[in-house]
């Protein structure tokens, strides 16, 4: 593996060495990505079909989930077929500015995840407590406008990253030791000082997962005493029901990613592999369960490709 030393300027390509420590068994490390990245596609895939196939499907609930869908697609793609080449062809060479396009493709469009992770959370409140004013508070229109507020939400914050990694310079390697060009990862590897490139990454995390959980989590203690309130136990199961499959994606989406955030700044006994399995876990696991835990909790869905199915066959 060739090492780049470099002094007083960008280098025009970074080295990804994968995982610390287990390249030998990254051919066998491939196997549950590949494995997992066919499942992203596949199961994604299938959500918008059916989605964009069902009319009775074109509902609040379901154009959020086809945006969650479509965020997953995109940002599973921008880098497992580069993690893929990495561990089965040792293709460790990565373009500087390719590098700094796949950093702003993964945190935007997590952000934009997190973003339509709240809108969701929304959508189940106003459901709940307020359902009389569901149809005029969901509108497809606004529904399109918050989807809109997505992109620009995870564009704008994330832009100023390739920029102020642009204006460090990398004296002392070019070797990433991460598996994708993750932000603190390039970060760490400049030899100048990175405190505005901290600080900066520091407020966007808190930004979006501070906010966007405490929102969440807001909007369910609402949605749990209003359930409480029900007179019926049949009918607070059935809330809680609607309620369950946002859960579980939520709590696969953001335990990793607060994992990775508090490792990176404060984890600095944890082994490094360890950190990085668990980086490819919070972006690689999210994209391949979402559709599952829909599909096989959402019996809308469920019925609808079981249907497609006996229809083919």
């Amino acid at each position: 593996m060739s090492v780049a030393k470099i002094s007083n300027f960008n280098p025009s390509v970074f080295i990804l060495i994968g995982i610390p420590g287990l390249q030998e068994i990254h051919v066998w490390i491939s196997i549950p990505l590949c494995s997992m990245y066919i499942l992203t596609l596949a199961g994604n895939c299938t959500i918008l079909f059916v989605i964009t196939r069902e009319e009775n499907l074109h509902k609040p609930m379901y154009l959020f989930l086809s945006m969650l869908s479509i965020i997953d697609l995109i940002a599973s793609t921008s880098t497992m077929p580069k993690i893929l080449c990495l561990f089965w062809f040792n293709s460790q060479e990565i373009n500087f500015d390719a590098c700094l396009v796949q950093m702003f493709f993964i945190h935007s469009f997590s952000i934009m995840e997190s973003t339509v992770l709240l809108a969701m959370a929304f959508d189940r409140y106003v459901a709940i407590c307020n359902p009389l004013r569901y149809k005029t508070l969901l509108t497809n229109p606004r529904i399109a406008k918050i989807g809109v507020i997505a992109i620009i939400r995870g564009t704008v914050l994330m832009t100023p990253c390739p920029f102020l990694i642009k204006k460090l310079s990398f004296c002392r390697t070019n070797v990433i030791s991460h598996t994708y060009c993750e932000h603190m990862a390039i970060v760490k590897i400049a030899c100048t000082d990175t405190t505005v490139n901290r600080v900066y990454g520091l407020f966007v995390a808190l930004v979006v997962i501070g906010l966007d959980v405490f929102f969440i989590v807001l909007s369910y203690i609402m949605i749990v005493r209003a359930v409480l309130r029900l007179s019926s136990n049949e009918a607070r199961v059935k809330a809680f029901g609607t309620c369950g499959s946002h859960i579980c994606v939520i709590l696969v989406s953001y335990v990793p990613a607060l994992f990775s955030f508090f490792t990176h700044r404060f984890g600095h006994n944890i082994a490094p592999q360890v950190h990085i399995i668990m980086a490819n876990v919070y972006l690689f696991i999210p994209p391949m369960v979402n559709p599952i835990v829909y599909g096989v909790r959402t019996k809308e869905i469920r019925h609808r490709v079981l249907r497609i199915i006996h229809q083919k066959q």
